[in-house]
């Protein structure tokens, strides 16, 4: 099937064009995959999210304490 989009404003084929450098598509490609990720979205699993945050939560184990992050908010963070 073939689809014309016309009138697409310079700054917005501008950073798609880089969008799709970057991940190695071609313009059209990448426009393909941005309508795709728009339609196709998948209702995350409540068990997969929480999974992914005490994932996330393990990396900051001990380094992120009560006190550490009163004295950042005292001096600025990092």
């Amino acid at each position: 099937m073939n689809f014309t989009l016309k009138n697409i404003p310079d700054d917005i084929y501008a950073k798609i064009k880089v969008r799709a450098e970057r991940n190695r598509r071609s313009v059209n490609g990448e426009i393909i995959d941005i309508l795709a990720a728009a339609v196709m979205t998948r209702q995350k699993n409540v068990a997969e999210i929480l999974a992914r945050a005490d994932e996330l939560r393990s990396h900051t184990k001990g380094f992120l304490t009560d006190e550490f992050i009163d004295q950042a908010k005292r001096e600025g963070r990092p």
